[in-house]
């Protein structure tokens, strides 16, 4: 199996019952034969943090050794850099206000017409600004120290948290 594309928008939609959203979600996946991750863009470093969860994630799971029972799961696992589904779960949605990438693996037309329904698609910011709230919870998600930052600097930090999510292919 090769890495399968993928279209990814933003959005931001509320949830009242993370099962009730998810089982609409599946839903919309079923009806058009193609599979919908959420990823909670408060914690990813932008589109680039997809891009890359989801390549290791359809590597893996072309490769026979997923870690996880679905891709959907699979490709939360690489981008929270763990092999816990349970933290790597916190990386999906959750109740509330909910600011989203959307990965429709593979595209499928028509599918963004279809989710409008559920939720509100907004301006793709491929480099999306981490400011200093969010580095301090990303730092502390990816157990990325001070240390590690006065090395690489600053400017680099996205590539740190994008070199935890290619360190899982190591820790397996």
């Amino acid at each position: 199996m090769r890495e399968i594309a993928c279209d990814i928008y933003r959005a931001v939609f509320a949830v009242d019952e993370n099962v009730v959203f998810l089982r609409k979600i599946r839903k919309v996946a079923d009806e058009y034969g193609t599979h919908i991750i959420l990823f909670d863009a408060d914690r990813l470093t932008g589109r680039d943090h997809v891009e890359a969860a989801l390549r290791h994630a359809w590597r893996s799971w072309a490769g026979g050794e997923p870690i996880a029972n679905s891709i959907e799961m699979e490709a939360l696992l690489y981008a929270a850099g763990t092999r816990q589904c349970q933290t790597a779960s916190s990386f999906g949605i959750h109740p509330g206000e909910n600011r989203s990438y959307i990965a429709v693996c593979p595209p499928a037309p028509g599918i963004r017409d279809r989710l409008a329904g559920l939720v509100r698609f907004v301006d793709d910011d491929p480099e999306e600004e981490i400011d200093p709230a969010k580095r301090a919870r990303l730092a502390d998600l990816f157990s990325i120290t001070p240390e590690e930052v006065a090395v690489v600097g600053e400017a680099r930090f996205r590539d740190l948290v994008l070199e935890r999510v290619a360190l899982l292919d190591v820790y397996r």
